[in-house]
C-alpha cells in the first residue's frame, strides 16, 4: 500500500479524522498539518487501518 493510501481504513475511522482536522483547522493548524494530527490520532486510538469485520 502507497503511503498515505487510506483504502484500509473504515468510513468510521474517515469521518473521525475529518472532525479531528476540521478542529485543528479551526484553531489555526494549517490544512496539511491538521490532516497529518488527525491520521494521527485516528492511527493511535484504532491501531491503525483497519476493515471492520
Amino acid at each position: 500500500m502507497p503511503q498515505g493510501d487510506k483504502s484500509a481504513y473504515t468510513s468510521k475511522q474517515k469521518r473521525k479524522a475529518e472532525h479531528i482536522e476540521e478542529g485543528y483547522e479551526d484553531r489555526g493548524v494549517s490544512r496539511k498539518e491538521a490532516e497529518r494530527r488527525a491520521w494521527a490520532t485516528v492511527n493511535k486510538q484504532d491501531g491503525g487501518g483497519k476493515k471492520s469485520k
